[in-house]
């Protein structure tokens, strides 16, 4: 398969594949775009969570849902038993501790590298209007593509009875677009901000496990819809799926820094394998920045 580079992308116009007219990424530094991205902002600020209904105009959503179809049983499953911080279970700590509370995971992965570059979601990625904007909303002065060749764009596809339990995300921020809803469940509730760099606040965690849903946030998405998603200190997750019609959602991930490549461990499992760039980093070793459970 051929793939285009960014720089071969970047004049992709966005006319046709987002509705322009409601969100003028086209022209953020007008006074329609100024308040698109100030209203963002205080959403954000609010809750850590902004939606953008029908972002994608209704003549593209057909093709959309086609891309992620054809895509789809490119998808790698993986199922394993989790807790939120994807991380062993401490038994110095009670049972009942977050750390100690581990449920089913199953779900799919459509990786970066089998997504061609003419599809709707590729040239969106990769457009510079569109990381301007992003940028913009998440209050950074650039953003900057994974150099993660099976991260970088990756679809999610989760089918009867899969779901993603609670759990934190392993970047500060997260844009996806819903591209395909299932007959019921797969509904993504969260609790913004429930921890910061500062602390992972276990005790407020220990309860939305148990079913305290006093400071949860569920959403109705549809397809079409853009979410952009402070998933580092939230906690959220995916309910379970029902019915035989999949639920496909698209990530988008970019990096404060150039060159973020995810972790070789977690490439393996939620893809089934490396590329070679993971397996050059497995050998020299990596850590994170921040000191959070996972």
């Amino acid at each position: 398969m051929t793939v285009a580079t960014s720089a071969d992308r970047s004049g992709v116009s966005l006319n046709g594949l987002i509705d322009l007219q409601r969100y003028p990424l086209d022209h953020l530094d007008g006074e329609a775009g100024r308040e698109l991205i100030a209203q963002c902002r205080e959403q954000l600020a609010q809750d850590g969570c902004v939606v953008l209904k029908r972002f994608v105009p209704r003549e593209a959503l057909e093709r959309l849902e086609r891309e992620t179809q054809r895509l789809s049983p490119e998808a790698h499953y993986n199922q394993t038993e989790t807790n939120p911080y994807n991380s062993d279970g401490d038994p110095e700590r009670p049972d009942r501790h977050p750390l100690n509370r581990f449920d089913d995971r199953t779900n799919g992965f459509v990786a970066g590298d089998r997504i061609d570059a003419d599809t709707i979601i590729r040239q969106v990625y990769e457009n510079p209007e569109f990381q301007r904007f992003i940028a913009s909303v998440v209050g950074m002065e650039e953003i900057h593509q994974y150099a993660d060749p099976l991260a970088d764009l990756v679809i999610n596809v989760l089918r009867e009875g899969c779901q993603h339990p609670w759990h934190y995300d392993t970047n500060e921020f997260i844009v996806t677009m819903m591209t395909r809803k299932s007959h019921g469940g797969g509904r993504f509730e969260y609790a913004p901000g429930i921890r910061s760099p500062e602390g992972e606040n276990f005790a407020e965690v220990e309860k939305v496990i148990d079913g305290d849903r006093s400071r949860l946030k569920s959403l109705d998405l549809q397809p079409g819809d853009l979410q952009i998603f402070f998933g580092r200190y939230s906690l959220h997750r995916v309910t379970p799926v029902e019915g035989d019609k999949e639920r496909h959602t698209v990530i988008f991930a970019y990096a404060k820094e150039p060159g973020f490549i995810g972790r070789p461990e977690r490439a393996q499992r939620i893809f089934g394998r490396m590329a070679p760039v993971h397996e050059s980093l497995q050998k020299e070793g990596m850590s994170r920045n921040d000191a959070l459970a996972d």
